[in-house]
């Protein structure tokens, strides 16, 4: 993985310089959920699911959420997503398990850099600060069409313990 320039984490720029500096480094783009990301590694290896599907054995994004973003509620189906905090301000991750009763706060900072999220689970994020840089590995590989984003679905079928302030 290439790195980018060190004057991106340098105290002499605001916030928001910063942000975009990483944007423009690692040519991030918006993502559907919020934030802006890029594929960094998707696997030739192919795996058979229990479903039939092929899909790579694995998958890797960059994913970044600023201040003025969220990682919206969003499942994906038939893989498990692992999130690893790089840099920047901890994050929260909030899970909900697919009956969706409650929603569990995960805070990931260089002191507990990560989280696996299930598949099937409901997950959704925002950085505690300016900004949170972290990795998103998928296994199987992410695909689009296993990804669902909860504001999809009609409001009857939100689960309760949704926190509506992350649709």
């Amino acid at each position: 993985m290439d790195t980018p320039d060190k004057q991106t984490q340098s105290s002499d720029h605001t916030p928001r310089e910063v942000v975009e500096q990483l944007i423009k480094d690692w040519d991030l783009h918006p993502h559907p959920e919020g934030g802006w990301y890029r594929e960094m590694h998707r696997s030739l290896e192919q795996v058979t699911r229990s479903d039939g599907a092929q899909r790579s054995s694995i998958t890797t994004i960059l994913f970044l959420l600023d201040a003025e973003s969220k990682s919206c509620w969003h499942a994906v189906h038939n893989a498990d997503e692992i999130w690893i905090h790089l840099q920047g301000s901890p994050l929260s991750l909030w899970t909900l398990a697919p009956d969706g009763s409650k929603a569990l706060q995960h805070v990931l900072s260089l002191h507990q850099p990560l989280h696996a999220v299930p598949a099937g689970h409901w997950q959704a994020a925002r950085t505690e600060g300016q900004y949170s840089l972290v990795s998103c590995c998928v296994g199987p590989g992410f695909q689009f069409e296993d990804f669902e984003m909860l504001r999809s679905r009609p409001a009857a079928q939100h689960p309760p313990g949704a926190l509506p302030d992350l649709l």
